[in-house]
């Protein structure tokens, strides 16, 4: 399956985490040729901290996650795309070079998080970028990615609200991050959320691919749970 489109660091992404989610074979020459992209958007302008950058297309378009979240902001925009796209580099799984230092230079900015006493410690700024930092410390092998997801989820725990969902934490795109998170507390918060799954796996899924992709979320989670 074809995964680059050279327009959109969005769109690529998309892709790429379609393909992971359906668990689709990609061809070694797709891989090839999208993680040299994606890493060669490294250090274009404007990023977040030389994470690869959006494009011109991404930041007019306001594009959507996975899941059909929306990206208003252009800092956030930066930023969850360039946490997206750190992940997508790890799974892609393609080593060269000028691949690995692109991904290096990406992620040099997280050593600097690591302070374990501040309150905050294993969020970011707000809920769906702390979800998009989750996503990519999952898949990572940073010193203390682990223990700052971990961190993370005891937050997410004191924000569930009483109708499965939680405060400031974009509920789609907090169970995709879920799903990928092998620990008691991950499966924790998605028993938190199986109510909300519940209701809607007994609706047929509409044709819309987001309608579709959450309502697979959802009984995913509910398997898992």
């Amino acid at each position: 399956m074809m995964l680059l489109d050279a327009s959109s660091l969005a769109a690529t992404l998309d892709a790429v985490n379609e393909a992971v989610f359906l668990g689709t074979s990609i061809l070694k020459a797709d891989r090839v040729a999208t993680a040299s992209w994606i890493a060669g958007r490294q250090g274009e302008r404007p990023n977040y901290r030389c994470m690869p950058a959006p494009t011109a297309d991404d930041f007019r378009n306001h594009p959507r996650l996975f899941a059909g979240e929306r990206l208003i902001s252009r800092a956030g925009t930066s930023h969850i795309l360039g946490e997206e796209a750190c992940r997508a580099l790890i799974l892609l799984d393609v080593h060269t070079r000028a691949i690995d230092d692109a991904l290096a230079r990406a992620q040099a900015w997280l050593r600097e998080l690591e302070d374990r006493s501040s309150p905050r410690y294993g969020t970011y700024c707000c809920g769906i970028c702390s979800v998009a930092l989750w996503r990519h410390l999952t898949v990572s092998d940073l010193p203390g990615a682990e223990h700052r997801v971990a961190a993370g989820l005891k937050i997410l725990k004191q924000r569930r609200l009483a109708d499965g969902r939680w405060r400031i934490f974009p509920f789609y795109y907090t169970l995709l991050a879920l799903l990928d998170i092998d620990s008691g507390a991950a499966r924790e918060e998605m028993r938190h959320a199986a109510p909300v799954c519940e209701r809607l796996v007994c609706r047929k899924s509409g044709d819309d691919r987001y309608a579709c992709r959450r309502h697979a979320i959802a009984e995913r989670v509910l398997a898992r749970c």
